[in-house]
């Protein structure tokens, strides 16, 4: 037996919605963040909206604009290029974001404290980003541009956003200052590490694997007075070569102690490994 938690289909209508409404969060506090932290204080920490910063400082060009000229030729561009069949959502994105730039460009900067402003900045551009993700959804940009760089280049992904998110902070470095690009790379660390909680959430779950000689009695107390599902694993003992049998249980941190003393009172010679899970989707846990 098992805890459930309910969730909403992938086809449902409700979904659509939510994931809709999703996005629509995301690509507000992203516009709210870059106004009111990013481009006053002219930090360019990457990608598309980086680059409209540094373009509004030399040229004067309202960053909406840039962003607007930029995202809807490289979603045209993938759209060709990568073969693939862009989700309405990615359209949607890398119109609305512009647009919610413009609307709240009027809006005043609520520190001009760099530092201060690199980290929260970072922290509402991971925020929205994140919010996109969980809604399936995208803001386009230079993560598109990645992705074609990635696929006719062998390079990794991840080596591939870092290459256009890099040649960004540069160039912030030499057109406002090298302190101003440093700020940057400030503002892109918090920026990753918030989309990592928004997506993962907060609380890391444990996975625990017991080898014990009382494989049935362990298993009948898991799944009944834990009330946690587990998978039974085949393992060999590698100095006897005796059939094993390796009990794998997905539990909460605070299910964690309670997991040991349940296993020492059935088996008090049995043996557990205890491994983060930075994220868990299923009954019981997340719905995805």
């Amino acid at each position: 037996m098992s805890r459930k938690q309910v969730g909403i289909p992938l086809n449902s209508p409700y979904r659509r919605i939510f994931e809709y409404t999703l996005l629509v969060l995301g690509t507000l506090i992203l516009a709210l963040s870059f106004n009111l932290f990013l481009n006053p204080n002219q930090i360019a920490s990457g990608g598309v909206s980086g680059l409209s910063t540094i373009i509004y400082n030399l040229m004067g060009i309202k960053p909406a604009l840039t962003q607007w000229a930029l995202n809807v030729p490289l979603f045209l561009l993938g759209l060709w290029l990568l073969d693939r069949h862009y989700s309405l959502k990615a359209a949607v994105g890398s119109i609305l974001l512009p647009l919610a730039v413009m609307l709240t460009s009027h809006l005043p900067p609520l520190t001009t404290n760099t530092l201060l402003a690199s980290i929260y900045g970072g922290i509402g551009v991971g925020l929205g980003i994140g919010l996109v993700f969980r809604g399936r959804g995208s803001t386009g940009g230079f993560s598109i541009a990645s992705q074609i760089l990635h696929k006719y280049s062998g390079l990794s992904l991840g080596v591939s956003v870092a290459v256009f998110d890099g040649l960004v902070i540069l160039l912030a470095g030499f057109i406002f200052s090298p302190e101003k690009a440093l700020y940057a790379l400030i503002g892109l660390f918090v920026t990753s590490k918030t989309i990592d909680i928004v997506q993962m959430g907060l609380v890391t779950s444990k996975v625990a694997y017991v080898i014990s000689s009382s494989t049935d009695r362990l298993r009948e107390a898991i799944l009944y007075d834990l009330d946690r599902g587990l998978t039974l694993l085949n393992g060999e003992g590698g100095y006897t070569g005796d059939d094993r049998s390796v009990l794998m249980v997905v539990v909460s941190q605070s299910e964690v102690s309670k997991l040991k003393v349940l296993v020492r009172s059935v088996d008090p010679d049995a043996f557990i490994i205890l491994t983060d899970a930075s994220e868990v989707v299923g009954n019981g846990f997340r719905s995805g």
